[in-house]
């Protein structure tokens, strides 16, 4: 392979069908840094492995190990993206056939990802979800996922943006709370403009009561244990949501 052919490299030119040869395969030059994980990448998955992103150190051949195996197999790559070493040699037999079952190569398919944000607006347990999956493939081996993938996903995108549209909503409802009541107050913190961190808030009545019981506040999040002595009835004079309970949250 020239120079010429190497600079024109895209996904479909590669032949992942083989194990690379070292004499072969290093010289090889990539226009990005991507186009280099994609091809060991796909060459990883067909020979039942998956690899990491590693920075080679200032003594050469020396690389920082893996966090979990210090598997030896690895390519090496310098200046414009260009192969220079391949060591073929892994800790553990390779399993092709279950290669795609390693965590680098699962994924989710967009018709996946949909019926999952469905089956969680319909308070569908993932459980449930992910076995209709296997239901419908016949086995849980015909899938590209595991069940782990699809309560991952739920946390990171679906109740993400769920706690995201929580914020705005909350925020939109105390401001119409202060519109029909100008002696409502509250004060709304977000932690990335996303997130609730903190809020207060406390309407008309509660202002009143603390003109009358404020002259010593005693904030206590155990109320609920320790109970409350104002003749049997508890006096509200404001309402909190706290991310935690530390000595910034309260000040």
């Amino acid at each position: 392979m020239n120079d010429s052919t190497s600079n024109q490299l895209t996904e479909s030119d590669l032949d992942y069908s083989s194990e690379m040869n070292q004499a072969d395969e290093v010289g090889i030059i990539f226009k990005t840094l991507e186009e280099v994980g994609m091809f060991y990448k796909h060459y990883s998955k067909l020979a039942g492995f998956s690899t990491k992103i590693r920075n080679m150190t200032r003594k050469g051949d020396e690389t920082n190990p893996s966090a979990g195996i210090n598997c030896p197999a690895r390519i090496y790559y310098v200046g414009l993206w260009t192969i220079s070493k391949v060591v073929l040699n892994h800790l553990y037999p390779c399993c092709p056939d279950r290669a795609e079952m390693l965590k680098q190569h699962r994924e989710l398919s967009m018709f996946v990802r949909r019926t999952i944000e469905t089956n969680e607006e319909a308070r569908i347990r993932p459980s449930k979800t992910y076995q209709s999956f296997v239901a419908a493939a016949g086995s849980h081996r015909k899938l590209s996922f595991i069940e782990k993938d699809v309560r991952n996903y739920i946390t990171r995108e679906v109740r993400n943006v769920s706690e995201q549209d929580d914020a705005k909503e909350f925020g939109k409802y105390l401001l119409r709370m202060k519109e029909k009541n100008q002696k409502f107050f509250f004060e709304l913190n977000l932690e990335g403009n996303h997130f609730i961190k903190h809020a207060f808030w406390a309407d008309a009545t509660s202002r009143a009561a603390c003109e009358y019981f404020g002259d010593v506040v005693s904030f206590d999040t155990t109320y609920n244990t320790n109970s409350v002595n104002h003749h049997g009835q508890s006096t509200l004079l404001g309402c909190t949501l706290m991310k935690n309970k530390d000595i910034q949250s309260f000040k």
